[in-house]
């Protein structure tokens, strides 16, 4: 393999993405405005939910309840009637609907156990399951609270102190834009590395390849080497304008090493992205053979849900995935700042595995070509 006949190749290759304004758009869609949805537009905390109270007992302790729903979980309640309950929830104004019954105060005065009834709007399943514990643990402590008003606080018998580490303010965009910068890396390669090889096919320019003083593996070389590099550079602009500028989320570890990680992995899928191509017959069957391994790469690897979750024999087989290996290093060097100490088991794996996908994908690009 000669270096020269690959860079001029790897040249040649950035010409034609250049060209291809679809995948150029796709390529910044994906570092620039995907991310920032990511952090910003799926909170996992509840945020100015909307919520009606029936004050139907117009006492001390059910106005102390009716204060206590602030902002930004909730917006300012609204207070309404019976009658108006199931309208607004019908039209979708209220998420949430709390009905304080008539002597709610004077039962508890008394010693009984008086009911509130909560009506949730279930189609709105991102704030249905955290908002209902919310509200229950808002009437909790108003309750306890007003209860015990003129007694003294009883003796804690335990102090629990929590510390909230590598996210302090246990803020979900963190999350969110980082992993979204994990998941472009894997994404991108393949389609890139992918489409690459579908343009030459459909041009015509896999004849003209054939008849120069060049070999199948300068050709795949070269076809890695440059998505691989647009891909990490795409990665290292986002990670310092995107991810640390405009989003103001913190980067622990060392970037140097986290994108000496994302070159390995981009060695392993930027292969797997030709070997596709290679048995597909057009851009369209190629689309739909990424929905059949971007999914499973992207929920089974460890990105959504941590791999302890999931199955035993799961566990073992996405072993052979070199996601799970670059996702394992990029959250232990990004979130937690770890270093080459730490992630050498990762970047060893990535090398296996991309040296077994590019040998495999050359020989199936072999032939192809013949």
């Amino acid at each position: 393999m000669r270096l020269a006949h690959v860079l001029h190749l790897a040249m040649k290759e950035l010409r034609g993405l250049l060209r291809d304004p679809l995948l150029m758009v796709l390529v910044v869609y994906a570092f620039t405005l995907d991310i920032y949805t990511h952090a910003t537009a799926m909170p996992e905390t509840l945020n100015r939910a909307t919520i009606g109270i029936v004050d139907e007992d117009a006492s001390p302790l059910s106005r102390r309840i009716g204060d206590a729903f602030l902002e930004p979980y909730f917006v300012p309640p609204a207070h309404i009637d019976l009658a108006e309950m199931d309208a607004r929830m019908d039209a979708g104004i209220d998420t949430f609907s709390l009905v304080i019954p008539p002597d709610f105060q004077r039962d508890l005065l008394a010693g009984d156990r008086p009911e509130l009834q909560l009506n949730v709007d279930a189609t709105r399943v991102s704030q249905a399951f955290t908002g209902a514990g919310y509200v229950q643990a808002i009437v909790d402590q108003e309750i306890t609270g007003w209860a015990v008003r003129d007694a003294a606080a009883p003796p804690v018998p335990v102090d629990l102190t929590a510390r909230a580490r590598f996210n302090p303010a246990l803020d979900p965009g963190w999350f969110g834009a980082l992993t979204a910068v994990i998941s472009a890396v894997t994404m991108l390669s393949i389609i890139l590395s992918g489409a690459a090889l579908i343009r030459e096919r459909d041009h015509g320019t896999v004849e003209h390849l054939l008849v120069m003083p060049v070999t199948p593996v300068e050709i795949m070389t070269s076809k890695v080497l440059s998505m691989g590099a647009v891909v990490l550079l795409a990665t290292g602009l986002s990670l310092t304008i995107m991810v640390q500028g405009v989003l103001g989320v913190p980067v622990a570890g060392s970037v140097a090493l986290f994108l000496t990680g994302a070159a390995l992995h981009l060695f392993a899928t930027t292969s797997l992205g030709i070997l596709l191509a290679t048995v597909t017959g057009s851009m369209p069957q190629f689309a739909m053979l990424l929905l059949l391994v971007l999914l499973p790469l992207d929920i089974l690897s460890g990105g959504m849900t941590p791999r302890e979750s999931m199955p035993e024999a799961v566990q073992y087989v996405m072993l052979a995935a070199p996601n799970t290996h670059f996702i394992d290093l990029s959250q232990a060097v990004l979130f937690r700042g770890a270093g080459l100490s730490v992630v050498w088991p990762q970047l060893l794996a990535l090398v296996v595995i991309g040296s077994v996908m590019f040998t495999v994908a050359l020989r199936r690009f072999r032939a192809f070509l013949r």
